[in-house]
């Protein structure tokens, strides 16, 4: 079982850090409670920020950022926390997913995890990174992870931490992605994020020959 963890904290040390290395755990004596072998590769994004940012300018991933979404790529299940900043899902947590294909990450299990100083901010993991990675088409857990100043030592974190980890395992455990990626369905590639896609864009379509300047084979018709 191949676990990504994606942290987007800032600081140094970094709650956030903290929450998602507890989660890590949590899937680890999960994971070996069914008899899985996990490995683990953390993916910290405070360094990659300027590389992010290149990226979302040129169109492509490059250099520490490129191996990043590679190894995200070959996750069997993830693990994505985020800072709360303005109320919302930290800045640099959505750029770089914005950077990531679209789909990359069709069916993998995901647990969506978030700190902030106050529990006011206790529903962003589902009402702003559960969309997001709805879009991503992911698999999350039933269960986020919340966990603010005053929730940390709680018997009530320890819980929610466990159960999100089980389910994330039983998610790996049952073959869901892989299933659902041989299942037949069609997931066609679309030109949606700067980790690729563009090959499979067709550049002789009549729409692709009226955007570069020339004239369409046959009319087209209006929408």
């Amino acid at each position: 079982m191949r676990l990504v963890i994606v942290s987007g904290g800032t600081s140094d040390p970094s709650s956030t850090r903290m929450l998602a290395d507890r989660l890590a755990g949590g899937v680890i004596d999960a994971a070996v409670e069914r008899g899985l072998e996990v490995t683990t590769s953390v993916i910290e994004l405070r360094p990659l920020a300027g590389d992010i940012a290149d990226a979302q300018a040129a169109g492509f991933p490059a250099g520490a950022l490129a191996e990043a979404i590679e190894r995200l790529g070959d996750a069997d299940a993830l693990i994505v926390a985020t800072p709360v900043y303005k109320a919302g899902v930290s800045g640099l947590v959505k750029s770089f997913f914005d950077v990531v294909d679209q789909d990359l990450l069709i069916a993998v299990p995901t647990l969506l995890a978030a700190t902030a100083g106050t529990a006011r901010h206790a529903l962003v993991a589902d009402e702003s990174l559960r969309s997001l990675f709805a879009y991503l088409r992911t698999l999350t857990t039933p269960t986020s992870v919340f966990a603010s100043s005053e929730d940390w030592g709680t018997t009530a974190l320890a819980d929610r931490v466990d159960r999100a980890a089980k389910e994330l395992v039983v998610l790996v455990a049952a073959g869901v992605k892989d299933a659902m990626r041989d299942s037949g369905g069609r997931y066609n590639r679309v030109f949606g994020g700067a980790a690729g896609g563009g090959d499979e864009i067709r550049l002789d379509s009549d729409l692709m020959r009226l955007a570069a300047g020339g004239g369409a084979s046959r009319p087209v018709r209006p929408v």
